[in-house]
Formats: C-alpha cells, sequence, structure tokens
C-alpha cells in the first residue's frame, strides 16, 4: 500500500515538472505532433558484420536502402525530431507501423515496450547533469529493433551515451560484431542504465554536502538546493522505475527477436537497474531527513540566541532596576528618608560597584549551572 502511494504521488507531481507532447483529442492514429522547438532530423548510419563497419552520416534517408538489404546489421541512429517527411519515409522504408512514429514524436513519453509484428518498440529515458552543472536533464531514446536493422530516435543531436558502443564496433572489440541487432539493442540499453552511475555518484557527493551545511550553517539557499535534489531524484525515480518493467518484459515474456541468449545479458541488465533504484530510494530517504535537520537546525540555533539573549537580560534587570532607583528626583534635604545616600561621599562608586558585584554574581552562578557550555560562535 505505501509503494502504491509513493506511485499515485509521483504521477501527480509529473505533469507539474515535464510539458507534455500530445496529439489533439480526436486525431487520427499515427499523427505525428512534432514539437515546434524539435531539432532537424541527422540521419547517422552504422552497418557493420565481421569483416568490417561502415560509419555514414546520410544526407538522404534514401541511402539506407542498400544497407539494409545485406546481411549485416545496420543501425540507423536519427538525431533530432523536427523533419516529419525524413520520418515518415524512414518509417516507410522500414514497414513500420503507423502508431510507432507517433509514440517516437511525443515526448517525453512513459517509457515502455510494445510488441508489433515483426519489430518492436522500447522507449527509454536517458539522463545527464546539465550543461550549467546544477540539476538533471533527461532525454527520450526510443528503440524500433528489426531483425535486421536498429533505429534510435533521439531527441537531442549533439549527446548521448552511446559512443563507447560505437568505439567497439568501429575497433572490433568483443563479439558486438559477430552478434544481432538484438545484441546491439542490449547493448544500447546496458549504456543507459549505466550511466545513471555517474549522476547519482554527483547527487551523492551533493548530499554530503548538504549534510554538512545543513548541520554547520542552514541558509534559506539550503532548502532551495535540498528541494531541487529532491525533485531531481524523483524525476531519476519516474524514469528508472517502468525502465525495470521493461527489461523484466523482455526477459520474461520475450519475442521471436529477443533471444535466449540475449535474455541472459538482459538480465545483468536488471541488475543493474535495481541496484540504481535502491540507490535512488536511499537518496530519497536522506533527502527526506535532511529536511527534519535542517528544522532542527533552524530551531538549535534560535534556541541558542534566545538563550543568550535571556542572559542578558537576566544580568541587565537587577543593573536596570538599581539604576532606575537612583534615577528617581528625590531631595535629600527635604526629608532624611530622601535618599540620604546621594549625599554620601562615595555614593556614586559605591552604586557601581554594587551593580558590578550583582553582574559578576549572576555570571558565575549561570557558570556553576553550565549554561555558557553550549555558547559557540556562528560560523559564516
Amino acid at each position: 500500500m505505501e509503494e502504491l502511494l509513493d506511485y499515485e504521488e509521483d504521477e501527480a507531481e509529473e505533469g507539474e515538472y515535464l510539458d507534455y507532447n500530445y496529439s489533439p483529442p480526436g486525431s487520427a492514429p499515427g499523427t505525428l505532433n512534432i514539437p515546434d522547438d524539435a531539432l532537424p532530423t541527422e540521419l547517422v548510419l552504422i552497418d557493420y558484420d565481421r569483416r568490417q563497419a561502415i560509419h555514414r552520416d546520410l544526407k538522404d534517408v534514401d541511402e539506407c536502402i542498400s544497407y539494409l538489404d545485406k546481411t549485416s546489421v545496420s543501425w540507423i541512429d536519427a538525431r533530432g525530431l523536427g523533419s516529419e517527411a525524413t520520418l515518415r519515409r524512414l518509417g516507410s522504408i522500414l514497414k513500420l507501423h503507423p502508431l510507432v512514429l507517433e509514440d517516437v514524436v511525443n515526448v517525453p513519453h512513459r517509457p515502455k515496450i510494445d510488441y508489433y509484428s515483426d519489430h518492436l518498440l522500447i522507449v527509454m529515458r536517458m539522463v545527464r547533469p546539465k550543461k550549467s552543472g546544477e540539476g538533471i536533464s533527461s532525454e527520450q531514446v526510443s528503440f524500433v529493433l528489426g531483425r535486421k536493422f536498429l533505429v534510435t530516435f533521439q531527441e537531442e543531436p549533439h549527446w548521448d551515451c552511446f559512443d563507447p558502443v560505437r568505439d567497439r564496433i568501429r575497433r572490433n572489440i568483443g563479439t558486438i560484431r559477430h552478434q544481432s541487432s538484438a545484441f546491439l539493442t542490449y547493448t544500447l540499453l546496458d549504456a543507459i542504465i549505466d550511466s545513471f552511475f555517474p549522476v547519482l555518484e554527483e547527487l551523492g557527493e551533493l548530499i554530503e554536502t548538504l549534510e554538512e551545511e545543513v548541520v554547520a550553517n542552514p541558509t534559506r539557499e539550503t532548502i532551495t538546493r535540498i528541494h531541487d535534489l529532491r525533485r531531481d531524484l524523483m524525476m531519476l525515480r519516474r524514469s528508472v522505475w517502468p525502465q525495470r518493467t521493461i527489461i523484466n518484459s523482455l526477459i520474461r515474456d520475450g519475442d521471436e527477436l529477443i533471444g535466449s541468449e540475449i535474455r541472459i545479458y538482459l538480465q545483468d541488465c536488471y541488475d543493474h537497474i535495481v541496484q540504481v533504484l535502491d540507490i535512488i530510494e536511499t537518496y530519497r530517504e536522506i533527502v527526506a531527513s535532511l529536511m527534519d535537520v535542517y528544522l532542527s537546525s533552524i530551531s538549535n540555533r534560535m534556541n541558542e540566541v534566545m538563550k543568550v539573549l535571556t542572559v542578558i537580560s537576566t544580568i541587565f534587570i537587577p543593573l536596570t532596576f538599581i539604576a532606575g532607583v537612583y534615577g528617581m528626583n528625590f531631595n535629600p534635604e527635604a526629608s532624611p528618608f530622601n535618599m540620604p545616600e546621594l549625599e554620601w561621599y562615595w555614593g556614586y562608586p559605591l552604586a557601581w560597584a554594587l551593580m558590578i558585584a550583582i553582574a559578576a554574581g549572576l555570571i558565575y552562578y549561570f557558570w556553576r549551572r553550565g549554561w555558557f557550555e553550549n555558547f559557540s560562535p556562528t560560523k559564516r
């Protein structure tokens, strides 16, 4: 029940943080509602087999047709979702279901997997630190797997976590050039999942910094950073949780495109994504406790301030009383009871001595009671 409540909370807040792009109600199936800020589509082809690997920037989508007829594996990387004609022509060449392209351009889409007759669609989310160095940004990556091809659709054309995979293909490292397109899909999925660990490492360092700051010198900026960190962790959880379901579905349900050998590799992916989720949940608990620590620190600082003011006020109350008494305008000549000490030769020094003695006595009393033990200068 507790897990269900967390899920509902995430769903309620998801719309607050993400700007969804959906087709108008009543649109025909397969309608491509491309975002206004989508970048033009760039096509990059990597075609490989055991003997060679070809890397080409395609100026025209029809250039990939000659490679799709071969027995080699063709990886078409579509970077940017802004060219509708290019996307539709690519879907026509590969005979993709109309709903595939609709899900590809509707960003951000919840990670999912759809099975079709001769291909399948996998929608994932890839995360990275923002260029400003503060916070995390995410990007949708869609995979369309066929028997001899794999198409990846990315929102941003200039960044991804697939460079190590490209390098392995180019240099023929490992067995990737001896495997099928399904193995390539596994490799890219594994790269996406592994890219969460550096992000979590940075968040862990930020949490340690905030822990020290919350205890030593909490400020209004501190609570803002805690709130931003909480949002980042929530975004990570929304990205990772359904991706665990996707990997589990590929292992359990599978498809004729995903053989038994690939499922063994996917089990390793599943272990990694469970580890990522454990780290995220641990960080969420720590960040939630940081709020309590922040409030306690603020309360303790206020108590220390009030304690200092109380001690000062307590010391000056009797001194103020003495000064008030001797500030009254009585004439000692009118009556012997009208403050005769005002006529004493040592009256003024005696008044000072009395006030100093009272203040020193109170300070000694407070010291013996241990009231000064917790006094410490405020760190700035």
